[in-house]
Formats: structure tokens, C-alpha cells, sequence
């Protein structure tokens, strides 16, 4: 069986949107750029992704805890932060063909397509351009491009009925900053001590200047992001564990390792409260992007909003007898990059015998649809019916009487389905179905009664 996996994300768009998996928002009044709907199958494989996330990161540990913000908050959170401040991208616009750029992703798109010399063609481009050259030509016309300005990424918005200068709040950048705020909170009704940590899952919203490559880099987005608060003298230890369990969990998702790789922050590129930052990356068609950093944030945060509020955030460690300010360990992960993660991973064309065929290699534990019953005659549905209702109660399957069976093979292979029972006529005298998986298109029969077990599984992890 030869296989091929993506060599450009139009094959997996196309097959999200006639499959269910992902919509362009607005697409009826020609869609709006940056935003993006999940239907039926791409809602399932979100929450079974967020499942996961949550699972580990809370529900299987004594030291982490859930909690779930407010999308506004109060506007000095943001200044306290440095948001209002720092919180801008620079971009140039082309005075031919109108197009705006991000100024960082113009030059590093030209750096990794060795197309240095469209956009700087008066200067040696034997050596990459030093920090703060501008590139001078368009590199989509050749067109002339204005000079670099200050871009804000985050959306204003107003509270109350005024719409003035004191009513300016905002949709939050990220999710983070609500669990500093809340650190004491959580702290004292929780009784939890040091170290431990807050997660939390929520929308997130960013004005990207040039939102592209399907979903990954989007103006509207979930983020699952978790803040591990140690005393100072244990940043790296913990720093180091967090960095292994992240990078596991994606393997535990079905990612390809081989995709997978660490890439330790330089100094020119770390955030203003990072001391150190690792990402998690992986190798999509594009490119290696990030899926999550891992950032050593120190007490920055703490003392900002214990600075700004007037609110001590200090916190008295019992077993040191110690009273400081924790420093903290950031996970951040993106639910919608994860998603396309783990689509991008799974999509491959093979051949069954002469048949060419596309498939979604999802991990049995996150698929969407994880069964599909089917009757080879339509005189058998009543009892076929029976088995998936039986199937439903501990796996997501569903009924399918239409088109031929290798039809319905076909379908369930490009949505990912790991494994299809038939239900025949010989069904009605041995008790007993047809299971075929998805991967290796092996069939076996097996025992109606014992056919939950057998799912069970191959689909539990």
C-alpha cells in the first residue's frame, strides 16, 4: 500500500469543508478573513481534543485547577500587563497593489524561499538583513511600500452605554492574565500551596495584521493554557517537566513524532517577561510553526498587577516558613492549531488494491465518528439500528444505510472513521458482524455480544 501526505493545505481545506470538519465564516456574504466555523465533525474533534488536554492537565493531578474567565476585563489588566503599551505588530502597505504585510513574516517568508533579493534589491543579500532593515519592494508586485507602523492587536470594544474614551475595554489577547488576577482567589478557596497550578480554556481574540494559513494563524481563537506557579528556586525543574509532559501530548494525540521537534527561544526573541521560552513545534506544509511555548514568566505578571492594583500577591510559603512572590511556569497551547495539528498529520491518499482513496489516519481516541454501523441490505435495518444504538452509549457511532458498502467505506475513510461494522443477513444466524479497520482495511468477524469489548479496545487510551 504506497501512501502520500500533504504537500500543501488545499487538499485538507477542501476536505473540511465537504466533510464538515471546517467552515470559512460568513462564507454566504463571501466570508470574513481570519474567522472560522466548525461544523458537526469539527466540533466533536475540538471537544474530544479539549477532553484530552483537560484530562491530563487537571483531572488526572492534585496540583492543577480549573477555572474559566470573562472574555473583558478590566481595562487596566491590559495596561498592568503590558498589552496597551507593547502589544503591536509593525506592517508596510504597498502603494501598487494595495496588499498589507506583516513586516516580520514578509522577511522571514523571503528568507525561507531565498527570494531575499524581491524585497531588498539594493542591498548584499549574501548575509540575512540585520535587525531593523526594512525591506524596500513588494514582493507579491515589486511595487513601492510605505514606511513601517505600529499595528494593534487587540479588538476595542466599549462597556456601558457611552461610547467614550473612559467606556474603551477590551477582547483579551489571551487567557493568561485572568488567572494572575485570580491567583489569590483560586489560592485561598482551593487551600492549595506552592507549587501548583490554574488552567483554563477560552476564546481569544487578536487583530492579526495578515491572518493565513487556514486556521493557524486566526483573528478569533481558543488558547488552553495553564500557569504553574513554584518558588523561584525551582523554575527549572519545573520548566523542564513541563516541557517533556507538553511535547508528550502530542504524541498521545497521534502526532508523528518524526514531525515533532523542541526549539529553545533566543535571546533577541523572547517575550519581555520571559527569561527562557521553549517551543513545541511541528513540521506542517509550510514549514516548522509552533503548536505551544512553554515560558519561564518569573513573578512578572504577579508583581505587575500586585503593583498596578495596590493588592500585595505575595505569597507565605508553610513549609519554608517564606513569604515571596512565586514565579511562573507558562504552558500555552492552541486548541484551533492543535486541531489542524492533528488533521494535517492524518491525511494521507493510498491505494486499496487499484482504488485510489483519501483518509483521515486520526487516532482512534480523538476521531470524531468512532463507528459506523451499516446494514448490507435495507430489509436489515431494524436490527442494525438496535446494534448502533447499543454502540452509542459508550462510542460516537452512527447509522448508514446509503450507496453501496464500499461507497460508505470510502466516506468514513476520509472523515476518519477507524472502524466500520457490517451487519448481514448471516448476522441473523451467528450473532455476529464484520469489522473493518480503517488502516489497514483488514476485515474480522466478530461476536455481536462480544463487540463493545473489542472496540473498546482498540478505541480506549
Amino acid at each position: 500500500m504506497t501512501e502520500s501526505s500533504l504537500d500543501s493545505l488545499e487538499p485538507l481545506v477542501s476536505l473540511c469543508k465537504r466533510r464538515g470538519y471546517i467552515f470559512q465564516s460568513s462564507e454566504i456574504y463571501g466570508g470574513l478573513n481570519g474567522f472560522w466555523d466548525y461544523g458537526p465533525l469539527g466540533v466533536e474533534l475540538r471537544r474530544r481534543i479539549f477532553d484530552s488536554w483537560w484530562s491530563m492537565m487537571v483531572e488526572r493531578r492534585e496540583d492543577v485547577v480549573g477555572m474559566d474567565a470573562s472574555i473583558i476585563n478590566h481595562p487596566r489588566v491590559w495596561e498592568a500587563s503590558g498589552h496597551v503599551a507593547s502589544f503591536y505588530d509593525m506592517m508596510v502597505d504597498c502603494r501598487g497593489c494595495n496588499r498589507r504585510f506583516r513586516l516580520d513574516h514578509m522577511i522571514q517568508d523571503a528568507l525561507d524561499n531565498d527570494t531575499l533579493d524581491a524585497i531588498f534589491p539594493d542591498r548584499d543579500n549574501s548575509v540575512p538583513p540585520a535587525e531593523g532593515e526594512v525591506p524596500t519592494k513588494c514582493p507579491a508586485c515589486g511595487g513601492e511600500l510605505t514606511e513601517p507602523r505600529q499595528f494593534g492587536l487587540m479588538f476595542e470594544t466599549h462597556v456601558g452605554a457611552a461610547t467614550d474614551s473612559k467606556s474603551i475595554a477590551y477582547l483579551r489577547p489571551e487567557t493568561a492574565q485572568a488567572i494572575f488576577v485570580n491567583f489569590k482567589n483560586v489560592q485561598m478557596s482551593s487551600r492549595l500551596k506552592v507549587p501548583f497550578g490554574i488552567a483554563q480554556v477560552g476564546k481569544a481574540f487578536r487583530n492579526e495584521v495578515t491572518p493565513r494559513n487556514f486556521t493557524f494563524r486566526s483573528r478569533e481563537f481558543e488558547q488552553m493554557e495553564m500557569e504553574f506557579f513554584v518558588h523561584p528556586d525551582e523554575e527549572r525543574k519545573w520548566f523542564d517537566y513541563w516541557v517533556d509532559a507538553r511535547h508528550e501530548w502530542y504524541e498521545h494525540l497521534g502526532v508523528n513524532p518524526d514531525r515533532l521537534r523542541r526549539r529553545d527561544h533566543g535571546g533577541d526573541e523572547l517575550a519581555h517577561y520571559a527569561s527562557y521560552t521553549t517551543d513545541v513545534e511541528y513540521q506542517f506544509p509550510f514549514g516548522w510553526a509552533e503548536l505551544e511555548g512553554i515560558a519561564n514568566r518569573g513573578n512578572f505578571d504577579l508583581t505587575q498587577h500586585g503593583e498596578h492594583s495596590g493588592k500585595d500577591q505575595a505569597y507565605f510559603d508553610p513549609t519554608r516558613n517564606e513569604k515571596y512572590v512565586p514565579s511562573v511556569i507558562e504552558t500555552s497551547a492552541g486548541l484551533d492549531r492543535t486541531l489542524l495539528t492533528v488533521l494535517a498529520d492524518a491525511f494521507a491518499i493510498d491505494r486499496v488494491g487499484e482504488e485510489e482513496r483519501t483518509v483521515l489516519r486520526l487516532a482512534p481516541h480523538i476521531a470524531p465518528r468512532q463507528v459506523a454501523v451499516f446494514p448490507l441490505s435495507k430489509k436489515l435495518a431494524e436490527p442494525a439500528r438496535k446494534l448502533t444504538d447499543d454502540l452509542q452509549r459508550r462510542f460516537h457511532a452512527i447509522y448508514d444505510d446509503s450507496g453501496s458498502i464500499g461507497k460508505r467505506y470510502r466516506r468514513e475513510d476520509e472523515v476518519g472513521t477507524p472502524y466500520c461494522v457490517t451487519f448481514d443477513f448471516d448476522s441473523l444466524e451467528d450473532g455476529a458482524a464484520t469489522v473493518r479497520d480503517r488502516d489497514t482495511t483488514d476485515q474480522e468477524r466478530v461476536a455481536l455480544d462480544s463487540l463493545p469489548a473489542y472496540l473498546d479496545e482498540r478505541i480506549r487510551k
